[in-house]
């Protein structure tokens, strides 16, 4: 067997889970982020639970614009057949809230939860003394304050800074060469590299929506009616 061979990966797959939706090949260039022994480069960030039940990421991001609730949590970690990054509050959701989300989050099953940009320092020490699962800060700009969020016990940084992403990301890379940064690849897969080369271990990518995605659906049906 050549050398090209044995690095094959063998894919299997059926009719009835083929429209899985797909994350851009380029991610697999980045290095990832070793939590508990899984390695995770790829993370979905939608809450549909029917697109996280057919997707080839290595994770998902669960946070949406609302407040977070227990229930939401619970619906999402059990559909989920990939790890789950649990949104947590840090805006409106403060203190107490937040910590208690956290401890809920973790014994549901999350592999990490997500504080929002504004999270007061005090609010990331009462979250990271209560779990044993990393606390992943949002970052939207290089003007988002890390440092003491740092310090007061967040793991892993998570960077959405618009078009601004890949430049916030190398800022931050450049005053924290180990963290670990997860970020917003954009669209394309130029800009998806362009933000692994910039410093991102891992890439959270928006798919298309359950809307869009039942549009090019019936559009292959119509195409198959057409030809018989």
């Amino acid at each position: 067997m050549t050398q090209k061979n044995s690095k094959k990966t063998p894919e299997i797959m059926t009719d009835l889970r083929k429209d899985i939706v797909r994350m851009p090949s380029v991610i697999r260039e980045a290095s990832g982020i070793m939590i508990f022994g899984k390695r995770i480069k790829s993370i979905i960030f939608t809450t549909d639970i029917a697109i996280i039940r057919n997707t080839d990421a290595d994770a998902v991001i669960a946070v949406y614009p609302f407040t977070p609730h227990p229930a939401i949590t619970k619906s999402i970690i059990e559909a989920a057949d990939i790890p789950v990054f649990s949104g947590v509050g840090g805006g409106l959701t403060q203190g107490s809230r937040s910590a208690y989300m956290s401890m809920f989050a973790e014994a549901q099953g999350s592999l990490g939860v997500v504080l929002n940009a504004p999270t007061p320092v005090k609010t990331v020490k009462m979250v990271a003394q209560v779990v044993d699962i990393p606390v992943i800060s949002t970052v939207t700009s290089v003007y988002t304050p890390i440092d003491e969020k740092l310090a007061a016990g967040v793991k892993i940084i998570n960077i959405s800074a618009g078009k601004d992403t890949a430049a916030t990301v190398r800022y931050f890379r450049e005053r924290h060469p180990d963290l670990a940064i997860m970020a917003t690849g954009g669209p394309t897969e130029a800009s998806i590299l362009e933000t692994i080369e910039a410093g991102a271990n891992a890439i959270t990518y928006t798919p298309p929506s359950n809307g869009e995605l039942f549009r090019r659906k019936m559009e292959h049906y119509r195409e198959e009616e057409k030809g018989k």
